[in-house]
């Protein structure tokens, strides 16, 4: 046991040591190419970009951690930022809007954590039913019309302290916080050990089917908190605005080291990971790279991704 340990700490040192060494040539040849790249306008831009990403992946990165994952997220969020912007509309107080909709993500949170531990069935296939499921709720609501948020809530999204965005300080107090708990609370170890191997958890005592409906439940409201962020930024709220976003942060995770088995990746990975594609889309955009393109970057990317997890998975 001390031996995999061991192994499996260097493997994410070495992700952490290389994913520096990629963002630092990416950026080098984009600056080379277009000298506007190394602006701080730019480099603000870039993580006020990548802020809603960047939370929704501590999510994901949690529910890794514990062997299981989320793809209804970017229809949560979808169904979060019309909630919100309904309320307000609706003419209740902004904040109380605001509970309300996180009770929705935490709603959403719980139910897919209720069904997976309760028939023992496939996060993969759940999260996605549950997903249409989000996005139904959220067109039908909106009849698929972009909702307004009537320029309530907008400095979370949209304001700065000094030069510094809002939504980057928000990611960071977020990442901040879960690398806290994965580290050095009893929570977060037993994730670990959960994700690392469920009848042993089981078998030590842990309530198993507790920590992943509370992981699901957290995760939701992570969910939310990224829904709003976004909803901020824009100033208003389609059923299809967090679209992709679940894909983005899977593959954030997974290129910062976290594993499909579980037990694997850490907060520093993930950001690097999100921190990688920003300046991927970022560059690309510079660039004048044609949108459509990018998303098959993207797609390429996440291949990428999987296959290298399961060779480093194989080589265990």
């Amino acid at each position: 046991m001390e031996n995999i340990l061991k192994i499996r700490k260097n493997k994410v040192s070495n992700e952490l040591i290389f994913l520096p060494i990629v963002i630092v040539v990416l950026c080098v040849v984009s600056g080379i190419i277009n000298p506007n790249f190394f602006t701080a306008t730019n480099f603000l831009a870039i993580f006020q970009q990548i802020a809603v990403l960047g939370i929704l992946t501590g999510a994901m990165l949690m529910l890794l951690i514990t062997g299981m994952l989320d793809l209804s997220y970017g229809s949560l969020m979808g169904l979060c930022g019309v909630a919100l912007c309904q309320f307000i509309t609706m003419g209740l107080n902004p904040y109380f809007s605001l509970v309300l909709m996180f009770a929705i993500a935490l709603g959403g949170g719980a139910l897919n954590g209720f069904i997976v531990t309760r028939f023992r069935a496939e996060p993969l296939i759940i999260t996605i039913g549950t997903g249409y499921v989000f996005n139904g709720f959220a067109l039908v609501w909106s009849q698929g019309t972009y909702q307004s948020l009537q320029g309530q809530l907008a400095f979370i999204g949209t304001g700065r302290v000094g030069s510094i965005p809002v939504p980057m300080i928000v990611l960071i107090i977020v990442l901040v916080i879960i690398y806290l708990v994965l580290r050095y609370t009893p929570y977060g170890r037993k994730l670990h050990i959960i994700g690392g191997n469920t009848e042993v958890a089981f078998l030590s005592g842990i309530n198993v089917n507790k920590y992943k409906v509370l992981t699901f439940i957290i995760g939701g409201l992570i969910c939310g908190l990224a829904a709003f962020v976004l909803c901020s930024r824009i100033g208003s709220a389609l059923a299809s605005n967090g679209a992709g976003y679940e894909l983005r942060a899977l593959a954030a995770c997974i290129i910062g080291g976290a594993s499909f088995s579980g037990a694997k990746g850490t907060v520093v990975g993930a950001l690097l990971g999100v921190v990688l594609l920003g300046i991927i889309s970022n560059a690309l955009n510079i660039l004048g790279v044609d949108p459509f393109f990018q998303t098959t970057v993207l797609g390429a990317i996440i291949v990428a991704a999987v296959i290298v997890s399961n060779f480093s998975k194989n080589k265990e």
